[in-house]
């Protein structure tokens, strides 16, 4: 209860009351004789492109004019003619074109929104969409055999932002990471640091062309050294490369926890894949679907029907919406893994779990550029450009605000000169600018002894300006960009609604 009663979203309210004038001043008019009695066809109630054209607008007198035999302009005519404005939102309304109903806010709506925002303070913008649904958005996941790369940096900032609009959105949310602490890159990752580590005792061993050939490998491997010397050099290649994936791998998912820690990014779960082996639940998942029919065999191996058989994947989807029964699970993915969606839907379907339950974002390539060129390695290292360089090299309120500039599934070039700029081209700098002037308002009020009094809705009817009213309008449309936004899971929504309040902001200030 306590959350309804804090759900308040002025711009539907009104939509709703304009619907409920325009159908009671046709009920008047059918009663006395205007209008035959016939049902009247849905219509649309919405927010006109341009504000000449009221505040709401509706198209009700238009779909009236077949039922009504009347032209749209009469029929708009009349229906204004019996509305009564008195104690509504709206201060006049009036016909316009070929026979729109077009509204005006009162002084009182304006007022109701302000009163509104400082009520609630914080909790201002929540919805009830997700009526307290359970979501779960796994995000980032990288491989924990090296450093994250720029697409992670993306899908952090993207799936942390997300997960917080779901949640003003009122669905409960966890956000989780899973780790690949299994598998091939995991074998591959062992060859790699065995080679490496042999390397140091005999420089012929060569490294395979598929292994990671990554400064990070030799690092680990020299660390690996000082600490056991040569104690491993002629172990069993077995005892040996778990020796060293047991001392590396460790460190890496530490290194992961850490700069995603610095990013402001805090996980409710870190989900090892190597549970899912050790619990049985791959081995489950695989003979479920031999039940079912939707494997067979080739060449001794065992195959999945629709294409490969991810199957720990398979059962990891499966663990999050049959085992933990999250309502819904929603991952972040960079552009190749296009084709696994299909697949992990249809491994879903073929185990008997609601293949909608599950949606998938697909995230594009980030290009980064520097002095208007394309810019892959970093000056410092002249290696690739990971997460924790990117945060050495721009403030983590630029980095995740820059990559929630665009929707998830367009590519971005970030500009990385003018993402430290402190000028009004700088998006981030032009939204933190208003906020500073907001506070320097408020110190000079402080330091000239002006007391803010609380504000009733009498004291703020005085917002007539238009640069006030603009911004007020803007304002009361929050919870709508939150439903917007955590409908197309598109956290860029809520970051162009800010940028276009900043916006509103200094011309109100200037």
């Amino acid at each position: 209860e306590g959350r309804k009663n804090n759900m308040t979203n002025l711009i539907s309210d009104a939509f709703i009351q304009a619907k409920e004038l325009v159908m009671k001043a046709m009920g008047e008019l059918v009663a006395d004789g205007t209008f035959p009695a016939e049902p009247v066809p849905a219509f649309n109630t919405e927010i006109p492109a341009d504000s000449k054209n009221g505040d709401v607008s509706t198209n009700a007198a238009m779909v009236c004019a077949r039922p009504f035999r009347n032209n749209p302009r009469k029929i708009a005519e009349a229906i204004v003619s019996k509305i009564d404005l008195n104690g509504s939102y709206f201060a006049r309304c009036e016909v316009a074109g070929p026979g729109f109903i077009n509204f005006f806010y009162s002084t009182e709506w304006y007022a109701t929104v302000v009163a509104t925002v400082l009520e609630q303070k914080e909790k201002y913008g929540e919805t009830d969409l997700g009526a307290g649904k359970s979501v779960l958005v796994e995000f980032v996941s990288a491989n924990p055999t090296g450093p994250m790369h720029i697409g992670n940096a993306r899908g952090g900032a993207i799936g942390d932002c997300l997960a917080s609009v779901l949640e003003k959105a009122g669905y409960e949310v966890a956000r989780e990471f899973y780790i690949n602490d299994a598998g091939n890159q995991i074998e591959k990752f062992k060859t790699s640091l065995e080679v490496r580590y042999l390397q140091i005792y005999k420089p012929e061993t060569e490294l395979p062309e598929d292994a990671y050939q990554g400064q990070d490998i030799i690092d680990h491997a020299n660390a690996f050294n000082e600490i056991y010397g040569d104690k491993y050099v002629n172990a069993d290649s077995e005892e040996r490369r778990q020796a060293l994936c047991d001392f590396a791998l460790p460190k890496n998912i530490q290194k992961l926890h850490d700069d995603l820690g610095k990013y402001r990014i805090q996980y409710d779960k870190w989900f090892n894949e190597s549970t899912l082996h050790k619990d049985g639940s791959v081995q489950r998942v695989i003979e479920q679907l031999k039940a079912s029919g939707h494997t067979y065999e080739k060449d001794g191996a065992l195959w999945f029907k629709t294409t490969e058989f991810g199957v720990p994947d398979i059962a990891y989807h499966y663990n999050k919406l049959a085992v933990r029964k999250f309502d819904k699970a929603v991952d972040i993915f960079g552009a190749d893994h296009h084709g696994y969606i299909a697949r992990i839907k249809a491994s879903m379907t073929a185990l008997g779990v609601d293949a909608d339950r599950l949606d998938i974002v697909i995230m594009q390539m980030v290009n980064l550029v520097r002095n208007g060129e394309k810019y892959k390695l970093s000056k410092r290292s002249g290696k690739a450009i990971t997460l924790s360089t990117i945060l050495d090299e721009i403030p983590i309120d630029a980095a995740r605000f820059f990559f929630n500039l665009r929707e998830p599934n367009s590519h971005f070039d970030f500009d990385l000169d003018l993402a430290v700029s402190q000028t009004s081209q700088n998006p981030v700098y032009y939204v933190q600018y208003a906020h500073a002037r907001i506070c320097s308002v408020l110190k000079k009020m402080n330091e000239e002894g002006i007391e803010v009094k609380s504000l009733d809705k009498a004291a703020l009817s005085v917002l007539t300006a238009p640069e006030e009213q603009e911004m007020i309008k803007h304002l009361a449309t929050l919870p709508n960009v939150i439903n917007e936004a955590a409908k197309a899971y598109d956290p860029a929504k809520v970051t162009k609604y800010v940028i276009d309040l900043a916006t509103m902001y200094h011309k109100f200030y200037n």
